[in-house]
């Protein structure tokens, strides 16, 4: 069987730590992969390599450093068809959206490309007499990602492409459940020429993820994941002494006014709902239907829905693959089949769904709930699954309020035709990525990605200008080169004039 080791210092490494996980195809169910599993001395060597690294990777060329990004970006693109396997075999995504998740990735690949742009700092001339003041931005050091199941090659790719090219060494801690994505990445990197221990890549649970938030070395931590995880990251981190940006979980609503196109908007809430079977952190799990909508458009949605093809990731008549592994499937079908009894009412339930000669798969139907209390644990909480909540107001006022109420702030929309009404929106409601008539919000790569509430702990967004902030710290550097024809002034102890 084959396993999956770690990535230090450049070349394939086995864990030290006699301790592996099973990588499974949600497809069949079957365990077709081991994973090692870091002890502390494994994520030290990882740490080391990339502190070694940094030494000469910190102060190296912005031309050398752009020249193999630019290679590596020409690797990734011959080669997103194999990691798109990759992500089918071990993640049940279909492939379609498997090479839709490489393209996104791929953009902050082009954004790191152009690394050049994003660093050139300020200078004020003659700010007093003979004296300039530069502010220009530096690298951290070693800093370190921990990425999520859901996306194993986009969201490393939105972390370490900048944290390098910025001039910083990267130590990854992917997804134990579907990390050959990562794998692969990280031997591309070393194909076009990236130097040993720039990028490391470290397999694990709980143990290797706290052994990098309180591991001296590491300046600065980036995390993907649920809200719960989240804030431990970022205070075990923080109280280290670490920069962090701790992305969390989300519950994301799309708002549909009664002047809004219903068939725009069940297409979009059917795609931004089930995509990917739910398990994306910018999916609509909650739609909002303001007035006399509401009927007409779960009767939309319902029909669209029953209408998607289930199946394998690798079939291409398949448009939604399995759940990741059955322990989650199981806790999101524990959520529909307690609906009703919580005041839902249950328009489809797909949790007895299942697919002929893949019987042991990772397998769940679409799922529509309507009228669901605020109370109901389908809406309260964040479930990852193909399970969409619809919720009714009779006002805008009554839906934003609704909206505003949840504690996750990631992503929302509104479905509209009236301007006014959008504008107000995207000004009044509490969220950190907001789409007019877009369902899925997720900026493009030279904007930033971020929520606000328990979708973000720390300051910064991810990639983009918050991206290079957060890679990076400002220096201020004030100068003064005295005129050769001019005499030496003496001590001055008065305050320096700006005359």
């Amino acid at each position: 069987m084959k396993t999956v080791h770690h990535w230090i210092g450049g070349k394939s490494v086995e864990g030290t730590s006699g301790e592996s996980g099973p990588v499974t195809d949600p497809a069949t169910g079957a365990v077709t992969t081991r994973v090692d599993f870091a002890s502390a001395a494994d994520v030290d060597a990882a740490v080391a390599a990339a502190r070694t690294a940094y030494a000469t990777w910190g102060t190296s060329s912005l031309a050398r450093r752009t020249g193999i990004l630019f290679r590596y970006r020409a690797l990734l693109d011959a080669h997103r068809e194999e990691i798109a396997r990759l992500i089918t075999a071990e993640h049940g995504k279909v492939h379609d959206d498997a090479l839709g998740e490489v393209a996104r990735g791929l953009e902050i690949v082009d954004l790191a490309c152009g690394i050049t742009t994003q660093l050139k700092g300020e200078l004020s001339t003659q700010v007093s007499h003979r004296v300039d003041v530069a502010a220009i931005r530096q690298p951290l050091g070693v800093v370190a990602g921990i990425t999520p199941f859901n996306f194993p090659a986009m969201v490393p790719l939105w972390m370490f492409p900048i944290a390098l090219a910025c001039g910083n060494t990267f130590v990854l801690k992917p997804s134990e459940k579907d990390p050959s994505a990562a794998v692969r990445l990280a031997e591309l990197f070393a194909e076009a020429g990236l130097p040993e221990g720039v990028l490391n890549v470290v397999h694990g649970d709980k143990a290797a993820v706290d052994r990098l938030l309180t591991h001296p070395d590491v300046a600065a931590v980036s995390f993907v994941g649920s809200t719960p995880i989240a804030r431990h990251i970022h205070a075990t981190a923080s109280a280290n002494g670490k920069r962090v940006q701790a992305l969390g979980g989300a519950k994301n609503h799309m708002l549909v006014l009664p002047d809004a196109d219903l068939d725009a908007a069940a297409d979009a809430a059917v795609s931004a709902a089930y995509g990917s079977a739910g398990e994306r952190c910018m999916a609509v799990s909650a739609v909002v239907a303001v007035g006399a909508t509401g009927d007409a458009l779960v009767e939309r949605i319902k029909e669209r829905a029953t209408k998607i093809v289930i199946g394998p990731g690798e079939d291409p008549a398949s448009e939604m693959g399995p759940l990741i592994t059955k322990a989650h499937r199981d806790k999101v079908a524990s959520y529909v089949r307690g609906a009703a009894a919580q005041g839902c009412e249950v328009v489809l339930d797909g949790t007895d769904f299942t697919v002929k000669g893949y019987e042991e798969g990772h397998w769940i139907g679409l799922s529509l709930l309507d009228r669901v209390p605020v109370g109901a644990d389908a809406y309260r909480d964040e479930i990852f699954g193909p399970v969409l909540c619809v919720l009714r107001a009779e006002t805008y006022e009554e839906g934003l309020a609704l909206i505003n109420a949840s504690p996750f702030g990631n992503g929302t929309a509104i479905f509209t035709r009236d301007g006014g009404a959008a504008r107000r929106f995207q000004l009044e409601v509490e969220a950190g990525m907001v789409g007019v008539n877009v369902p899925i919000p997720v900026p493009v790569g030279y904007h930033s990605f971020g929520g606000w509430k328990d979708s973000l702990f720390g300051d910064h967004h991810m990639y983009g200008n918050d991206g290079v902030h957060f890679y990076t710290r400002g220096k201020v550097v004030t100068t003064r080169w005295p005129d050769p024809s001019e005499a030496a002034t003496g001590v001055d102890l008065g305050f320096p004039s700006n005359g």
